[in-house]
């Protein structure tokens, strides 16, 4: 027992330092950080009780969701999920690629206590990108069966293609057929498609596609081109598309030192006015973060202190990257800065090291990716340091996976 006691010791303070050396100070691994400890220094030690649910019909799926869902991506206590589906959510979203496997697993084993039709459970599964349309299909096919005996489940409500970011993705031939077969097959009882970047370009594909049933979008109320996404939203509605927002907390934090929390319900409510969006996946971790999202249900209306806690902060470029893309032609090493901005804010904003490092892994970047250059050209239109941002997310590299949770 003491060996064993031992080595989770080591353990863990080799994660620190790795975390550390990475230029990540992290109190804890993983999370939509934890409430600035101004709010809430203790997490709850009891599930908030039962309040009021507010429920909008998810498109043409005709299933009745709560507003608030829950995004499972950061969250590692089955604990936490089982308490937001005995609040009234009732609406999960995880994937295939969230802390390898394990995140699945947890709402899995969260799910088994209710009944299976009491629960909208959503998952997304990359595309593959390699190999011709046979081997792209019998891989998707493997790893939705791989997410299914994780979720300990014959069906999931919903599957998402994972992070498409263009018409041409979405209209993706090979993924249309593969997909088909499996709501054919009940391995899924709707099919939709998530995006990070190019939202109305989806949106509006995943529209005139006449197949997807669901987009999982990106709609926040610090994103440059919100208007432009709103109007796209209620387009992709009134064609009969369910629409769920993610990314609705704008990053959590303001700033990386994590002095400056964005308010959370006032980001919250901002998104669900529009009645378009049907849902919401805001990730939160502990129990006091549940009841603050919980409590957004009770109504809508943005108080006065609430809409000017949503004015940029001067000076302060935040954490959330919108990711579009305009960095990129100015980059003379032609990095892909807006999936290292992403993995930044997953690292400072969420406080999720392994998530970060697993979106550096699908990259291919040099040793140091800067190197080349004596100085950065690059103009970020939020104001972000670029090259001193791809610098220290990139050290991350260097700590073993498996140790960053």
């Amino acid at each position: 027992m003491g060996d064993e006691s031992n080595s989770m010791e080591r353990r863990t303070l080799l994660k620190a330092g790795l975390a550390g050396l990475a230029g990540i100070a992290l109190g804890a691994a993983c999370g939509r950080a934890p409430e600035p400890v101004a709010q809430s220094p203790e997490p709850a030690s009891a599930p908030p009780a039962k309040g009021p649910v507010m429920t909008r019909t998810l498109g043409k799926t005709g299933l009745s969701v709560s507003i608030v869902g829950m995004g499972v991506m950061n969250a590692d206590n089955p604990r936490l999920v089982e308490a937001a589906l005995n609040a009234g959510i009732n609406h999960v979203d995880t994937a295939h690629g969230y802390q390898n496997g394990r995140n699945e697993e947890m709402v899995g084993q969260a799910v088994k206590a209710f009944k299976r039709d009491a629960v909208v459970v959503a998952t997304k599964v990359p595309p593959p990108g390699e190999g011709n349309a046979a081997r792209r299909k019998v891989r998707y096919l493997e790893m939705l069966d791989i997410s299914l005996r994780r979720l300990a489940t014959d069906y999931v409500d919903i599957l998402y293609l994972h992070n498409v970011s263009s018409r041409a993705g979405v209209l993706d031939e090979t993924m249309l057929e593969v997909t088909a077969g499996i709501k054919k097959s009940g391995k899924a009882r709707f099919i939709g498609v998530s995006t990070h970047s190019n939202e109305p370009e989806v949106l509006r594909a995943a529209m005139d596609s006449g197949f997807y049933d669901v987009v999982l979008t990106a709609y926040n109320f610090r994103q440059d081109h919100r208007e432009e996404v709103r109007k796209a939203i209620v387009e992709a509605a009134g064609a009969g598309l369910g629409i769920v927002a993610m990314k609705t907390q704008a990053g959590v934090y303001w700033d990386r030192e994590r002095l400056l929390p964005i308010n959370m319900t006032a980001a919250l409510k901002w998104v669900l006015q529009e009645p378009s969006v049907h849902t919401s996946i805001p990730g939160f971790t502990t129990f006091d973060q549940l009841e603050t999202d919980l409590k957004v249900m009770a109504g809508l209306e943005l108080t006065p202190a609430e809409r000017l806690d949503l004015n940029e902060q001067p000076g302060v470029a935040g954490l959330y990257c919108q990711q579009c893309g305009r960095c990129r032609p100015q980059c003379p090493a032609a990095l892909p800065i807006p999936d290292l901005m992403r993995s930044y804010m997953y690292a400072y904003g969420y406080r999720n090291p392994g998530l970060a490092h697993d979106v550096l892994a699908q990259l291919d970047l040099p040793g140091d990716p800067c190197a080349d250059c004596a100085t950065c050209d690059v103009r970020c239109v939020k104001g972000f340091p670029v090259r001193e941002r791809v610098r220290d997310i990139a050290r991350l590299r260097g700590a073993p996976r498996e140790l960053l949770g």
